[in-house]
């Protein structure tokens, strides 16, 4: 059976499920599809938490597009009365002088967003249980991290509660949309949002454009008792130089931490999902290092995800130069979770005849690796 849509989204991790949530809330008819099911195991929006913070250095465009996401994930925590965001504070350090930390501030203060720089003096006092010397540090108190696998899925009710049609199941496309059990989907606009998917899709123009890599991250066990790295003594850390993050222990979860590194690329499909044994070396050393208190935690699990990378960080959101109602936007390239709301707002501005951003362009999208944007 053939049914007529304003819009159909393939892919119901954060793009897609705020594109589709944004368009239903306009009063747009529309069906949303994911081949394994909002928050699955295998998604990129699939893990327990995303930090949301609003440093990136001297690149205003994502400041602002985190800014804007805030205060629209914000909002959908209060109309759901859902606790999806908790306010743990973001701290950056770097080696004293970097650029980064410098350039930061000045687009932080012209966007009018509360921040700190602080020195070895405070960090000792404010954060005894982060061994940081040396380093210069840059404080937001309003960032934060998101509870994303729950985050989406809540979406996607609320997406349906607006009326939007929701089907777990496969999509191909070749010059109409398919499914795996048949349907034929007709919309006046197709927004492909499926993460690292998209290239399989369309390989003809995403091929080597839009890379998956493979990425880990683990939970450490602390004491009993031990306050020390959840909230709120412990903030969201990141280091620039080092490329290590680490998220407080949130909902008895363990103390999460990544190492920001691009891994082999990989089919998300087939992915293997046990974690390596050089990567949990890898994080016990910065462990070690930079929570000595914590340099013989348990392991409480891990977690083998992907990235789906553009050449430089960017994100892709664009037409598909053969099909002027299809739309491709992806590229989350392991930053994307927080900006979701203002993509969804963007991609839907786009249904109503606004303007590509360059930067965001296919166009701009190259096939060899040179990352800019952390």
């Amino acid at each position: 059976m053939k049914t007529s849509y304003d819009a159909a989204v393939i892919g119901a991790g954060v793009f897609g499920a705020w594109t589709a949530y944004t368009l239903a809330r306009q009063g747009r008819r529309v069906v949303l599809l994911d081949a394994h099911g909002a928050g699955n195991s295998r998604a990129s929006s699939g893990g327990e938490t995303r930090i949301i913070r609003m440093n990136y250095g001297a690149d205003e465009l994502y400041t602002r597009l985190s800014q804007r996401s805030l205060r629209l994930w914000l909002r959908f925590c209060a109309e759901t009365h859902l606790p999806l965001f908790h306010r743990t504070g973001a701290l950056f350090t770097a080696p004293k002088g970097h650029p980064h930390l410098k350039a930061a501030g000045e687009v932080l203060a012209s966007c009018g967003i509360r921040h700190e720089v602080l020195g070895v003096r405070d960090l000792r006092s404010r954060f005894p249980q982060i061994r940081l010397d040396s380093v210069s540090a840059l404080y937001e108190p309003q960032s934060g991290v998101l509870m994303a696998r729950r985050a989406v899925m809540a979406l996607v009710e609320e997406c349906e509660r607006l009326g939007v049609r929701y089907l777990t199941d496969a999509a191909t496309w070749s010059k109409g949309l398919q499914t795996s059990s048949g349907r034929k989907i007709a919309a006046g606009n197709y927004v492909f949002a499926c993460g690292p998917w998209l290239p399989r899709l369309f390989p003809e123009i995403l091929r080597d454009r839009i890379r998956s890599t493979r990425q880990q991250v683990f939970f450490l066990g602390t004491a009993p008792g031990d306050e020390r790295f959840a909230p709120p003594a412990m903030p969201v850390w990141i280091d620039f130089e080092e490329g290590a993050y680490t998220v407080p222990d949130i909902e008895c979860r363990g103390f999460k931490i990544g190492v920001d590194k691009h891994g082999p690329e990989v089919d998300p499909e087939t992915l293997d999902r046990v974690p390596s044994a050089d990567k949990i070396a890898e994080m016990r050393r910065v462990v070690r290092r930079r929570f000595p208190l914590l340099g013989d935690a348990p392991l409480l699990e891990a977690r083998v995800c992907q990235y789906e990378n553009t050449w430089n960080g960017d994100f892709l959101v664009d037409r598909h130069p053969d099909f002027p109602n299809v739309w491709l936007v992806g590229g989350g390239s392991g930053h994307g979770f927080k900006h979701g709301p203002a993509v969804g707002a963007h991609v839907a501005g786009l249904l109503n005849g606004g303007d590509v951003l360059p930067r965001f362009s296919l166009a701009t999208k190259k096939t060899r690796r040179l990352r800019q944007v952390f």
